[in-house]
């Protein structure tokens, strides 16, 4: 009974996971519910700017392309430095990676709340990102160490809820805070969180030391930069057009950055991303399905914003509560997804929830001018947020299946990697899809049809990831266990420890 109340008191090995047969660590509910909260706070971000973008714009005196950097500047730099950040989760030290970026996130917040100039608030956002991207890979990581077998499986479902709540509750919040006290309190919000939140990681997540290794920065700087200049050329390719010398310059000079990238990772001892993860059909099928729905995610949100309070005229209060049936709606279907595939099978999540969101989405796009609430948002968003809810949960536990703990940070990274990734590259084609129609004298018609050109884009985006699901992952129908390190619902079994790798003992936060 002593074990069960007080860790190991030992040093730590270089993988914090028990072992099959030893105490579980006691505090890791508590701990999952710390790194949820941080989580939350994470993806809330990508989304919460959306409703105070034309507040923002007139207080910074910003242009509607200049708008979509305040997004683009955060998820560019949260997906391009997160393979960096679960290396250094992996090779540093899993809570001492996630406090560093903890920190850095709530003080670049404080500098966004306070910008004076649109500069400022960019590079605030993108500052944001680059914290994020240490904080989300070492708590995932964490998340899949602490737990085994069918407490993994729940453990992964709250996970996925909380990523799929956290994009619609952006919204929503930043609504209700930017109608409330203007739009800084959207950044503002984040620091007691931050506080709370680093209280509950000294006291309730175990420390853990790092592996030996080196930082593959070539390849991290080949990788963030690639994807910097593809997704500027696609900023740029609305005003400049697709064979302007600018966009192909940039487009081609991003190509030849990940080229370089791929040509590293084969080279270097030590890769940012060992390309034999892609080995595993679980993790290609999972990452190229969560990049096809970042894409259509983060586009959803920010044109949907812009529509309801440019078309519809709604009040930034009255447009964030209006998105509260889509949060809810996500995350009753997150919670809802374990038990869904402990009756069919986790594959038959990954094709529904992007079928959910397709059928959304495309709902989404006959929205006019004269478009009503009920008319047009209401039912579109209990679809979408249906999609979400599944295909989140399906995607992360198909992610983290069949990965050994070593490479959990690695895993982590990469499934958050390809989301952010693909929502700004998303949102940069969506916004180039949207301004094509718009025109440079836009009306108010001419607005409504580039959003429903946009919005049916990403119909089609959505659609190629329930494809992309049926025809390359894996089949799998969960089984009941009787035993709690047995295979459970929503889980695979767990992975086999690496005989390198010493057997694991708990220390006191």
């Amino acid at each position: 009974m002593d074990a069960l109340r007080t860790p190991p008191t030992s040093p730590t090995a270089q993988n914090p996971s028990p072992a099959p047969g030893r105490t579980p660590y006691p505090r890791r509910w508590a701990a999952l519910a710390v790194l949820a909260v941080a989580q939350f706070m994470v993806v809330l971000d990508s989304s919460i700017v959306n409703i105070a973008l034309p507040d923002i714009g007139i207080g910074l005196h910003m242009t509607a392309s200049s708008l979509s950097w305040v997004v683009t500047a955060y998820v560019l730099t949260f997906g391009g430095l997160l393979m960096l950040g679960g290396r250094i989760a992996d090779l540093r030290g899993r809570r001492g990676t996630f406090l560093t970026g903890l920190i850095g996130f709530a003080a670049a917040s404080a500098v966004a709340a306070f910008a004076p100039t649109a500069g400022t608030l960019i590079a605030a956002r993108a500052v944001q990102g680059s914290a994020a991207a240490l904080m989300s890979p070492s708590a995932l990581s964490l998340v899949t160490t602490l737990f085994t077998g069918s407490e993994r499986a729940k453990a992964l479902g709250v996970w996925g809820a909380v990523a799929g709540s956290g994009g619609a509750a952006g919204v929503l919040l930043g609504g209700v805070l930017t109608g409330t006290f203007g739009w800084p309190a959207i950044f503002f919000v984040n620091l007691p969180v931050a506080v709370a939140v680093a209280a509950g990681a000294l006291r309730y997540v175990p420390r853990s030391s790092g592996t030996r290794g080196r930082i593959d920065l070539p390849g991290a700087t080949a990788l963030t930069t690639g994807l910097a200049a593809i997704v500027y050329g696609l900023s740029q390719s609305h005003d400049k057009g697709f064979t302007s010398p600018l966009v192909l310059t940039a487009l081609g000079l991003g190509a030849a950055l990940l080229a370089a990238f791929i040509a590293t990772e084969r080279a270097v001892p030590q890769p940012l991303v060992p390309l034999r993860i892609f080995r595993l059909r679980t993790v290609t099928s999972a990452n190229a399905v969560m990049a096809a729905i970042g894409a259509a995610t983060v586009g959803l949100f920010f044109f949907l914003s812009l529509y309801i309070q440019q078309i519809l005229h709604y009040t930034p209060l009255k447009a964030g509560l209006s998105q509260l049936p889509l949060a809810l709606t996500i995350t009753t279907a997150a919670w809802l997804a374990p038990r869904l595939a402990a009756r069919t099978s986790i594959k038959t999540l990954l094709v529904t929830g992007p079928l959910l969101l397709t059928a959304g989405l495309g709902w989404l796009s006959t929205a006019s001018v004269h478009g009503t609430y009920t008319g047009v948002i209401l039912g579109p968003a209990l679809l979408v947020g249906a999609g979400l809810g599944l295909s989140f949960v399906s995607v992360n536990v198909t992610a983290a299946a069949k990965v050994a703990p070593s490479d959990a940070g690695l895993a982590g990274g990469l499934i958050n990697t390809t989301q952010q990734v693909g929502g700004a590259l998303g949102l940069a084609l969506l916004t180039a899809v949207a301004t094509s129609r718009t025109g440079t004298n836009p009306s108010l018609a001419s607005v409504d049809s580039g959003f429903q050109a946009a919005f049916l884009t990403a119909a089609a985006i959505a659609a190629a990831a329930a494809l992309i699901a049926a025809l390359i992952a894996p089949p799998h129908r969960p089984a009941h266990d009787s035993a709690g390190d047995q295979q459970g619902p929503l889980n695979t079994p767990p992975p086999e420890p690496r005989l390198s790798v010493p057997k694991p003992e708990w220390t006191s936060p």
